[in-house]
Parts: C-alpha cells; structure tokens; sequence
C-alpha cells in the first residue's frame, strides 16, 4: 500500500484507540490522560521550536492550552474543592499564560517552565492512581 493509505489508517487506528481509550476510562484515568497529553504537546512544541517548525510549534501549543482550558480545568470543582481546587486553577491559568507567551514569542524556557510545573502534579497523580489500584486489590 501507498505510504499515504498507511498514514491514513495509522491516524484512523490511533484516533479509534484513544476514542477507545476515553471512553472507558474512569475519572482518574482520564485526568491521567489529560497530563500525559498535554506534556506530549509541549514536548512536540518544543521539539518542532527547535527544528525551526513555527507552524508546528503553534499547534502543539494549541493543544496544550486547550487540554489546560477545556480539560484540566474543566474538571475542577471549585465548590467542593476547596484550597486544593483553587491552587490548581491559578496554576493552570499561569501556564495558560506561559504557553500564550512561549507561542508569541518562541520561547522555550516558558514551555520548559510548564514541564517542571505539571511534570510533578502528573507524578503525583500516576502515583494516586498507583496507590488506589493496589489498595483495591484482594489480599
């Protein structure tokens, strides 16, 4: 087959497997997933900044800030959450903003920023999961 039809029924097969994928996660996987996926997009961004691929660079950010804004965010419940739920707000608006200002002006140090700032929350939150499966399994 042709190496476009291949791309093609790649792209098809991974779009079907996430499709998959987040359809039956349960609330603290798909958290999971949103970090993994926006730390992917700020990765590729930084890679394709580095290649000198503007274009690139300007999507990956897109997905990162909506994964932040329609994602993360939209998770949150500010009501119930308390404290907790307020500092994640702030913290994902400020990273909102670092990856708006790394976009405008092709600054890596911001995307390298929103790494080390979500890097540690992502952890954190593989390590719940962790902890949460094996505390749900019989003795």
């Amino acid at each position: 087959a042709p190496v476009e039809q291949r791309s093609d029924r790649a792209h098809a097969y991974r779009k079907v497997s996430v499709e998959t994928s987040v359809e039956q996660a349960d609330p603290h996987h798909l958290v999971d997933m949103l970090f993994d996926g926006l730390l992917h997009a700020v990765g590729a961004a930084r890679a394709a900044l580095q290649r000198g691929d503007i274009k690139a660079k300007c999507q990956h950010i897109v997905t990162a800030v909506r994964i932040l804004e329609e994602g993360l965010k939209g998770g949150l419940n500010l009501q119930e959450g308390g404290e907790l739920a307020g500092n994640l707000l702030e913290l994902y608006n400020y990273c909102v903003l670092r990856l708006t200002q790394a976009n405008a002006r092709n600054d890596d140090k911001a995307l390298d920023e929103v790494v080390r700032l979500i890097s540690p929350l992502a952890d954190g939150w593989k390590q719940i999961g962790s902890n949460a499966a094996a505390a749900a399994q019989p003795m």
